[in-house]
């Protein structure tokens, strides 16, 4: 492998791993630079390294709680300086208490310098998350773990444990929080209101109450309790308390669940749940089959539905026609290549109500989970099997670029759907990353759904043109887009 290693190995030093994946999407995009990583050395993340090639044969005694720091560069000399640069970015400061540089290192430290807070955001690799979300439930706080990759067992006991704290786990795996109006994770600036929602989805919820934000509608409070809490495993712990929650908290008038399929038996507890509340719910299972709801619940099967539903208005399709002329199709097929997991799902739903065939890599109920190249296929880029070792791609859209490069090379391709999710968290221009990753003639159209809001860093409405002046045509829903995408179709 051509090019200069060089690494180093800061002992104990953790550090968020979205911090990480920034840091290393910077170190890696510099002048000189073939590759770069910065992760902590679980045995996964050694793995991966080694894979790629960064890892240094000298680098033998690194133990699952060290920082390593590894870069390949033109030159030697250029590599050392990436190296400098890299530790630099680790002293800048996050915060301080009395004009002084504040890392808290532990749960403990940073309790007593916070005495009031209530929430702690776990965002440190999957090995050591539930034990550091041990230690915050056991000093009073809720916790939300951002991580991943946390065995589901110690998953079920954290939950446990929890429970009879009285305190909520939102995760593991949770990517979208809002907590009396303070956006968590990947988050957009939504406005406050009566609507509440509970989400086994990150992507999810940042579309529901984005689309609210756009009738006017706000939201009290959005609670992520990860992907798995409504398995049977699990038993959807974390969603009955937050359930009990809203029920609680009297800002809240009207509630909203979303989650893929529930167990059979989570979903009868859940619902006899919702039939003691004294608020109105709107229940999306998506991709699953309608159960029996009581009187005080709705059905919807999407998440644009889902919002309609809550927000009592129907979406109204805004003009945002692309400026250039559309390409000539001359393909049949579709091909949908989404960073978020439940917009994925969401046109998967969309797609089988009307009858067309679909197979995905993250498949719901009725739906192909084997990718058939030769069918319409709409893949989730952000499944474990594209981000292992990498950001996901709503930190770095780049992990779509081959994907989409394939599809647009591919003959038989007909119509390219994207989704385009900002907020907090998020790339600080996916829009105009996606631009430039495309060429300039195509002949595919392409077609891309905006999630957020115009008070979102990134500016709803600057994405949009950034789109539209490219050719691209934007949906103001991503069921809006995977509908336009099916009309292509049918030409």
């Amino acid at each position: 492998m051509s090019g200069y290693l060089a690494s180093r190995v800061k002992p104990q030093f953790y550090l968020d791993s979205v911090a990480l994946m920034r840091m290393s999407r910077a170190l890696a995009g510099g002048a000189g630079i073939q590759d770069a990583a910065m992760m902590m050395a679980t045995p996964a993340n050694i793995a991966i390294l080694s894979n790629a090639g960064l890892l240094d044969s000298s680098d033998t005694t690194v133990g699952a709680g060290d920082l390593v720091i590894a870069v390949r560069a033109d030159t030697a000399k250029r590599a050392t300086e990436a190296l400098t640069e890299a530790e630099a970015s680790l002293t800048k400061p996050k915060g301080s208490i009395g004009g002084e540089q504040w890392h808290p290192r532990s749960i403990r430290t940073a309790v007593e310098n916070h005495p009031d807070a209530g929430i702690a955001l776990i965002s440190v690799p999957g090995a050591f998350a539930i034990s550091e979300a041990r230690k915050a439930i056991r000093r009073g706080l809720h916790v939300m773990i951002f991580s991943d990759n946390v065995p589901l067992a110690d998953e079920v006991a954290l939950k446990k444990e929890a429970y009879a704290l009285g305190r909520l786990v939102m995760g593991p795996d949770c990517g979208t929080s809002i907590i009396n109006g303070v956006p968590l994770a990947f988050a957009n600036e939504l406005p406050r209101g009566d609507i509440g929602i509970v989400g086994a989805s990150g992507t999810g919820i940042q579309e529901v109450s984005c689309l609210l934000a756009s009738m006017g509608k706000g939201i009290s409070h959005a609670i992520g309790v990860g992907g798995r809490d409504l398995t049977q495993q699990v038993g959807g712990i974390s969603t009955l308390m937050a359930l009990d929650m809203l029920e609680a908290d009297a800002t809240t008038r009207h509630i909203i669940i979303i989650s893929k399929p529930p167990a059979v038996d989570v979903a009868v507890a859940v619902l006899a749940r919702v039939a003691s509340s004294s608020k109105s719910f709107t229940i999306c299972f998506i991709g699953g089959d309608m159960p029996t709801l009581p009187s005080n619940a709705l059905w919807a099967k999407t998440l644009a539905e889902a919002a309609e539903s809550a927000g009592d208005t129907l979406l109204v399709d805004e003009n945002l026609a692309a400026d250039a002329i559309e390409p000539a199709v001359t393909g049949s097929l579709l091909r949908g290549l989404f960073c978020g997991g439940t917009l994925c799902a969401e046109a998967q739903v969309i797609c089988k109500l009307a009858n067309v065939a679909v197979s995905s890599n993250a498949a719901i109920p009725g739906v192909g989970n084997t990718v058939d190249a030769d069918g319409h296929t709409l893949i989730d880029l952000g499944a474990d099997e594209y981000t292992q070792g990498r950001p996901h791609p709503m930190i770095e859209p780049s992990v779509r670029d081959q994907e989409l490069q394939n599809a647009l090379a591919d003959d038989r391709t007909a119509v390219l759907l994207l989704d385009v999710v900002i907020g907090y968290g998020a790339h600080a221009n996916p829009a105009g990353h996606l631009v430039n990753s495309l060429p300039a003639k195509r002949r595919v159209p392409v077609i891309a759904s905006v999630t957020g809001t115009e008070q979102d860093p990134q500016v709803r409405s600057r994405q949009i043109d950034i789109l539209r002046r490219a050719g691209i045509q934007a949906a103001s829903s991503n069921a809006s887009a995977v509908s336009m995408a099916l009309t292509h179709l049918q030409r």
